[in-house]
């Protein structure tokens, strides 16, 4: 075999470092991006946030024109000056910081705590919760909100509860046996089992104890089903109140008709006329299948939107809220320590970090460039809808905006996850606008999101003794144009969380 050169051309496409942190810089939500850019600023000296100062509002009167608060003509010395509220307030706040020191002692044994030495209530009056809630730090969820959980609150109860020993602990063992629904999960035999023999307590006494923590707040806890459940809510109800009768022997005993709906089964069972047992219905539906849902602690979630869209003069207006990401910059004192022809170890460091910064502020800007033209695009495509509304959404595809920006598919995918937009109509992820079609008898297209609008419309204008079944709801559809079958119906039915027919029907 003679060796030989042979010559070849190819063409290969390679992930470099670059690529792949813009791509997963765009695929980022706007919590996670936050994250990424503190972490960055943590790791890399090179980086800095381009903060802008305010100029003070005594600078800003004099640039606006406005009248110096000191008077060009200086007072005589014989003259005597009103003092004003700004002189006032100084003066409350030399007094209260005089008086707060007064409160400390100079010399503090080595062992001493400052919780112990300060107190809340010797603070001057310019650190009360009336200043610290006017800071940018303050946080009124965790200054408001609470923390406790039902189990908390059942045995916040349990503690100011007279009972013996032995019926406190089978109580503890009641409520945690209880799910946060208010629910009891754990049966009263597998309690007695697990409590200590040498005890011997009886069923008897754990039955009473459960009827005793059944008291408890929020009313209904501590149940072992829905019966028992709404039982436990009309005992606590008021004796003289009218319709509390009826509505214990509906529950004791007809409770299967009343979640079927079947209304004329109830009143030939209860002797009552329609009249009565909309009155018995409508006392019931106050009532709380799920007691413990008052008491269990929800975290807020917010949404902070990616785009702005506004309507200017006739005309819609995306544009991205500045709000999402902190401005960044190089800083300039590390960059001008770089020197090129230098290989010391500082000097490659700054080299390398000056280089990952530079990549980092390039991502970002190809991040928002991108995130900016495919929500201008989405915006011009469904304008209609956010002139008219959910039944104006025109069917659209990934395919429709990749054309339209001359990217990939996968990159529309990445930059509508997890992004959100803000309209005059509401926040709505990108993803959103996204539909499937449907075709209609005249050749057109109608958008899977048009359809549910118009299925919800159609649901909340029908008959409440009557309601529309999703065979009707498709016949109505079709008679508008638009070819829809039973099942599709039925799809976007349960993906809007509307019950069935027979679930709709009520009482007027």
């Amino acid at each position: 075999m003679k060796a030989s050169l042979q010559l070849r051309m190819g063409q290969q496409l390679t992930m470099t470092p670059q690529l792949q942190q813009a791509i997963r810089l765009l695929q980022l939500s706007t919590l996670d991006l936050q994250q990424e850019i503190q972490g960055m600023l943590d790791s890399n000296p090179l980086l800095d946030v381009d903060e802008e100062f305010e100029t003070p509002s005594a600078d800003k009167n004099d640039q606006n024109g406005n009248d110096s608060p000191v008077s060009e003509t200086p007072a005589s010395e014989n003259t005597v000056t009103e003092p004003t509220k700004e002189d006032a307030h100084s003066e409350s706040e030399v007094a209260a910081d005089s008086e707060w020191s007064e409160t400390i002692p100079e010399n503090l044994s080595t062992d001493s705590e400052w919780d112990d030495t300060w107190q809340a209530s010797a603070a001057p009056a310019s650190t009360s919760s009336g200043q610290s809630g006017s800071g940018e730090d303050y946080d009124m969820d965790s200054r408001n909100g609470s923390t406790d959980d039902l189990q908390d609150h059942l045995l916040w109860q349990l503690n100011l509860t007279p009972m013996s020993s032995n019926d406190h602990l089978i109580a503890i063992n009641i409520l945690e046996g209880v799910d946060s629904d208010g629910y009891l999960k754990v049966s009263l035999e597998d309690i007695l089992e697990s409590l200590d023999p040498a005890l011997d307590i009886e069923m008897d006494e754990i039955q009473a104890v459960l009827r005793r923590v059944q008291q408890f707040e929020p009313s209904g806890v501590c149940t072992r089903n829905l019966q028992e459940c709404l039982a436990v809510q009309l005992s606590h109800l008021d004796e003289d109140t009218p319709w509390l009768a009826l509505a214990k022997k509906l529950i004791a005993n007809h409770l299967e008709l009343l979640g079927s709906k079947d209304y004329a089964s109830l009143m030939r069972k209860l002797k009552v006329k329609e009249e009565e047992l909309k009155l018995v219905i409508r006392g019931i539906q106050e009532l709380n299948p799920r007691p413990g849902s008052q008491i269990a602690p929800q975290a807020s979630e917010y949404v902070i939107p990616d785009v702005m869209v506004r309507k200017i003069k006739g005309e819609w207006r995306v544009e991205l809220n500045p709000d999402i990401a902190p401005k960044l910059r190089i800083n300039d004192h590390y960059a001008s320590m770089v020197k090129r022809a230098d290989s010391s170890a500082d000097n490659t460091f700054i080299k390398d970090h000056l280089q990952e910064a530079r990549w980092f502020l390039k991502s970002l800007q190809s991040r928002n460039d991108t995130l900016l033209k495919v929500a201008r695009e989405i915006v011009e495509y469904q304008h209609e809808f956010l002139d008219q509304g959910d039944e104006a959404m025109k069917p659209l595809v990934l395919h429709d905006i990749a054309e339209a920006v001359g990217m990939h598919e996968s990159t529309i995918s990445r930059v509508t996850t997890q992004k959100y937009m803000h309209t005059p109509r509401g926040i709505f992820e990108l993803k959103y606008f996204f539909s499937s079609h449907v075709s209609t008898t005249s050749g057109g297209e109608c958008s899977s999101t048009a359809i549910r609008a118009m299925i919800k419309k159609m649901i909340a204008v029908e008959s409440a003794k009557k309601p529309l079944s999703d065979s009707k709801i498709a016949a109505l559809l079709e008679e508008d144009g638009i070819k829809v079958a039973r099942r599709t119906v039925a799809k976007y039915r349960e993906a809007m969380h509307i019950p069935p027919s027979n679930e709709r029907k009520r009482l007027v």
